[in-house]
């Protein structure tokens, strides 16, 4: 059985696109696969239907919106074991997030899959709170590399935690939104819906 809420499609930008999500989430579930008991659910979201993948070490994954239900099974480890009641109110509070509900998530993450430096990356993104923006100097700086922008972008690009780890919220330091793995479009729509504050 699956976790249901609401409906949206996923709408990739030109450059990123769903080659290269997919490309990018596969890489994520290979490492998930490694962990014991992996457990998920499947919720359907105001912006579409997203997966959450994890274990009692803590979350391993979590994916942007799909257009559908086989194409966001398609992301989660194979041998991963359906069961909404292990991730507690996190289904839920996904949901009002994508309702335009501001809320906040203090969920335990696994991080025994990323370097030192994404590591740092992510909890420095993980401060930004919704509704405000930070730049990728900004996030390098709260990181320990002030001088690292670009290898920011590369974590950030990485990041298996979307929505929790806020990178949608990084922009350039110019105040455009910049990239994002899941499309321009996505990220501006995300901004909008928290209400932050960006040039166009």
């Amino acid at each position: 059985c699956f976790c249901i809420s609401r409906a949206m499609v996923w709408i990739p930008c030109p450059g990123t696109g769903p080659d290269y999500y997919i490309t990018h989430i596969q890489n994520q579930i290979t490492k998930c696969k490694h962990m014991n008991n992996t457990y998920y659910t499947i919720i359907k979201t105001g912006f579409g239907w997203v997966g959450i993948a994890g274990s009692s070490t803590g979350l391993c994954r979590i994916t942007l919106p799909q257009i559908s239900l086989e194409e966001t099974m398609k992301l989660i480890p194979p041998q991963a074991i359906v069961d909404s009641s292990f991730f507690g109110s996190l289904p839920e509070r996904m949901k009002r997030y994508f309702d335009g509900i501001p809320v906040t998530f203090p969920d335990i993450l696994d991080f025994s899959n990323i370097t030192q430096f994404q590591k740092s990356v992510f909890e420095a993104t993980r401060l930004i709170v919704y509704g405000e923006t930070r730049s990728y100097s900004w996030i390098a700086t709260h990181a320990g590399k002030p001088f690292a922008s670009r290898a920011v972008g590369q974590a950030l690009s990485h990041n298996p935690f979307p929505v929790i780890i806020p990178c949608h919220r990084v922009i350039m330091n110019d105040g455009t939104p910049g990239g994002f793995y899941g499309g321009q479009v996505l990220k501006k729509r995300l901004l909008d819906m928290e209400y932050a504050v960006y040039k166009v």
